[in-house]
């Protein structure tokens, strides 16, 4: 049996990288490994037909990573055991577990099957922690745009304050969950979550559960605030206690959820930014 450690040199942050490295070769003392540089693999039919049913995948990096793997492996008939070892920055993924950051790689095949579906602007991505809408699009898009310009040290939480304060706009949003229609004034936020965590920690449904029999994917909107009682409320997100402000929180669950805005803004699904969409729908699979 053997160890592929597919692994993303950008994960993390860069003074750290070296010794997460070594941390996870103790981890896998006494294994056969193989170091693969993830970023570099552009054929995943072709590793996995490589492989024995014996030997084993460990990825490694962070949420961005493990989602972007997921969608590359998610039409093939994968036998082997596929591990993670979180590296990554935000690790929301890490977190719904209830793991730290580094700790040892663990089976993760259940967690990356069947994946919930998002279709935008006709195409579809699997996602692995949520599909965003609104105030978490405009971050990413603000911060794609600062990293473009060379910038490293951006701030997320930063970018949202000016933002609910400056530069984002909210917009009206109709809400369609397994047939059913509602209708939200002044949106700020509408992400559908797959499991409980997004953006480092934000918790818009604290009860969405990632796998069970009765499965379901959950959408919250926030929603007829103000610029002030929603920058005041905002910090709640963190914890799951915005849900004790009933007047701007909704939250709905189901197998498949459309929300479109009657303004174009910028769509994030596990960090990765597509600009100018009027609607999304997530749906749940078999």
């Amino acid at each position: 049996m053997k160890t592929y450690v597919l692994f993303n040199p950008y994960a993390g942050k860069k003074e750290t990288f070296d010794a997460s490295i070594e941390k996870l070769k103790g981890y896998l003392e006494g294994k056969e490994t193989e170091f693969l540089d993830i970023t570099k693999i552009d054929d995943y039919s072709k590793l996995f037909a490589s492989l024995s049913e014996q030997d084993e995948i460990c990825v490694c990096g962070g949420d961005g990573t493990l989602s972007r793997f997921a969608n590359s492996i998610a039409d093939i008939d994968v036998k082997n055991d596929i591990l993670y070892y979180a590296n990554g920055t935000g690790n929301d993924f890490l977190r719904d577990l209830g793991k730290e950051r580094e700790s040892a790689p663990f089976p993760i095949n259940e967690y990356i099957t069947n994946l919930p579906i998002a279709e935008v602007k006709g195409k579809t991505y699997r996602f692995l922690n949520n599909v965003g809408f609104g105030i978490d699009g405009y971050c990413c898009e603000v911060g794609d745009k600062m990293r473009e310009a060379g910038k490293t040290d951006i701030n997320y939480t930063s970018i949202a304050i000016k933002g609910l304060l400056f530069g984002f706009k909210p917009a009206n949003a109709t809400v369609i969950v397994d047939g059913k229609e509602y209708s939200y004034k002044k949106v700020w936020i509408a992400p559908t979550m797959n499991g409980r965590f997004y953006g480092g920690g934000m918790m818009p449904n604290p009860e969405q559960k990632r796998i069970g029999e009765e499965r379901e994917i959950s959408v919250m909107i926030w929603h007829g605030s103000g610029k002030l009682s929603t920058l005041m409320a905002f910090p709640s997100l963190f914890k799951g206690e915005h849900i004790k402000h009933t007047k701007m929180i909704a939250i709905h669950s189901g197998r498949s959820i459309t929300v479109r805005f009657d303004a174009p803004k910028a769509v994030q699904i596990d960090g990765e930014t597509i600009k100018d969409v009027s609607e999304y729908t997530a749906t749940l699979g078999n």
